[in-house]
C-alpha cells in the first residue's frame, strides 16, 4: 500500500532538506538558482548562503514497513508558486508544514492552507536552525493560530532520524484524523 503526503512551509524552511534527508531513493528536485528576479520577493536576509530555491516540487520515497511507502512531494514555499499547492495536495493522507522560527511570518500562509482546507491532517515541524530554537511549541501555536489538537514537534531536517520522527508523528495523527471522506474543495 501507498500513501501520498506533502511536506510544505514558507521559503528556505528546511522543506528540500528534509525530503533529502529522510528519501531512500535519490530525491528527485526542481531546485532552480535564484535570479535577480528573486530580488524584493524572497527574504534571504536569515539565509544569506541560500542560491536555490524549489520551482515546483520535490519528491521522495520511504518504505515504513512491508506494507507501506511513503511519497514525499515537497511544495515551493514562495508566493508565485502556490497555484501549485492544490494539485500537490490532491489524494495527501496528510502534510508536514516546516517552519523556520526565525521567521514565522513565511509560515502564516501555509498553516492557514491547512487550518482552512480541513480535510487534510497537518503537524507543525519547527526546524532547528543552529540547534536552536527562537520560540517554544506553545508560542509558536498562538503566533501562528494553530488549533490546540494539531501536534507540534521540533527536529532538525538535516538528520534522517529527527526527520523520521516527523513523518511517524505525521502518520499517527493522520490515522487518527483521517478526513479522506470529506469532499475535495
Amino acid at each position: 500500500m501507498s500513501s501520498k503526503i506533502v511536506i510544505a512551509g514558507g521559503f528556505g524552511a528546511g522543506k528540500t532538506t528534509l525530503v533529502r534527508s529522510v528519501s531512500e531513493i535519490p530525491p528527485v528536485t526542481t531546485e532552480a538558482i535564484m535570479t535577480e528576479a528573486s530580488i524584493g520577493h524572497d527574504d534571504t536576509s536569515v539565509t544569506p548562503d541560500k542560491t536555490t530555491t524549489t520551482v515546483a516540487m520535490d519528491f521522495g520515497r520511504i518504505t515504513i514497513d512491508d506494507e507501506l511507502v511513503m511519497y514525499m512531494f515537497g511544495t515551493p514555499g514562495q508566493a508565485r508558486f502556490w497555484f501549485m499547492w492544490d494539485d500537490l495536495v490532491r489524494g495527501a493522507v496528510g502534510a508536514v508544514v516546516v517552519v523556520d522560527c526565525r521567521r514565522l511570518a513565511d509560515s502564516f500562509d501555509a498553516v492557514d492552507y491547512f487550518e482552512t482546507n480541513k480535510r487534510i491532517p497537518y503537524i507543525v515541524a519547527l526546524n532547528r536552525f543552529e540547534d536552536r530554537l527562537d520560540y517554544t511549541a506553545e508560542q509558536v501555536r498562538e503566533a501562528l493560530e494553530v488549533s490546540p489538537e494539531v501536534p507540534i514537534i521540533d527536529f532538525d531536517a538535516r538528520q534522517r532520524l529527527s526527520g523520521g520522527e516527523v513523518l511517524k508523528t505525521l502518520l499517527r495523527y493522520a490515522l487518527e484524523h483521517n478526513r479522506v471522506g470529506e469532499p475535495v474543495s
